[in-house]
């Protein structure tokens, strides 16, 4: 079926929220460069990819498949980004400039894993 993720307000968002977490973490230190920072960059950049991979699916099936692995990632990386503050290594502005926008792309990657399951 193909699906243009483009068009999909997950993708902006999951997007988005990629970039700025890979601007907020380039100040980790370089002890981290192998640990909480690249685990948190591979969170944030597997759910994009993870919506363009699904949206080229041809069936809800699959579509659904990656949507789930995407929500799994989200989830993941918003659990990071409060871990980094809770440990000093992301600031209050840093928490609250991330934590609240994973938890509303959690639950529209849950809408809409809903709406394509049904």
């Amino acid at each position: 079926m193909g699906r243009n993720h483009n068009k999909l307000k997950v993708f902006s968002m999951a997007d988005d929220l990629a970039i700025d977490v890979y601007r907020r973490t380039a100040a980790f230190p370089v002890a981290e460069r192998f640990g909480l920072q690249s685990q948190l960059r591979r969170a944030a950049v597997s759910v994009p990819t993870n919506i363009v991979e699904g949206a080229a699916r041809r069936t809800d099936k699959e579509f659904a498949q990656f949507l789930s692995h995407a929500l799994g990632s989200a989830s993941e990386a918003r659990y990071l980004v409060g871990l980094a503050h809770r440990i000093g290594m992301f600031s209050e502005d840093d928490h609250t400039q991330l934590e609240p926008r994973y938890g509303d792309l959690v639950r529209a990657l849950q809408a809409l894993l809903d709406t394509v399951r049904n």
